[in-house]
């Protein structure tokens, strides 16, 4: 077994979690491909439970390597960059802690996705939450490059059951190999859109 990786002397992992779900049927015909949407989790201490910390800089810096772990384990699980098309991002934070402590992972968690999918242009969804242990939380998903694409809008429900506990952080990312199954309602479609300003 490899030993853990570093990510920096504020972040602590105690347990990672990898979910893939695969949808082929949604009640109408099959579609030609099933779709799959995964999550990549990560548990960790949170540096300033019980206490307000002004400057939550460096811990956001080091998020990032966490961050890129996570992308990097999801696009493999999905076959590779050029098969995602949706993403979302996540933080549940234990009850010790603020909401603040949640909202790094904005930009650390974000910042690793669009590294690992070639810059995508359109911005990253996100849910969080302060919540006690085993609370779920869904996650909106919507397509890389143009957020005007309704047929990507969807989500997923992530969560541990023994997560986060009051000192801890639960971090996730979320990508999709497409959009909802049999979606026909209209509006932009990833064909049409362009993807120069990250929302047509």
């Amino acid at each position: 077994m490899s030993a853990p990786i570093a990510f920096g002397d504020l972040i602590t992992v105690r347990k990672r979690a990898l979910t893939v779900e695969t949808t082929f049927h949604e009640f109408g015909p099959a579609p030609a491909r099933p779709v799959r949407t995964a999550a990549a989790l990560a548990v960790i201490e949170n540096p300033y439970a019980g206490i307000y910390v002004e400057d939550l800089g460096e811990f956001m810096s080091q998020l990032r390597a966490l961050g890129t772990v996570l992308a990097k384990e999801l696009v493999d699980a999905l076959g590779g960059v050029a098969d995602v098309e949706a993403y979302g991002k996540v933080g549940i934070v234990g009850v010790n802690g603020e909401i603040e402590h949640g909202a790094v992972w904005h930009e650390a968690g974000g910042w690793a996705m669009r590294e690992a999918l070639g810059e995508p242009k359109a911005m990253v969804p996100a849910s969080k939450a302060v919540a006690s242990t085993g609370y779920r939380l869904m996650v909106p998903l919507h397509y890389i490059h143009a957020s005007y694409v309704r047929s990507h809008y969807s989500g997923m429900e992530v969560g541990l059951q023994d997560a986060p506990r009051p000192n801890e952080i639960l971090f996730g990312l979320v990508m999709a190999d497409g959009g909802r199954v049999h979606a026909r309602l209209g509006g932009l479609t990833k064909e049409a859109a362009t993807g120069l300003d990250g929302l047509r």
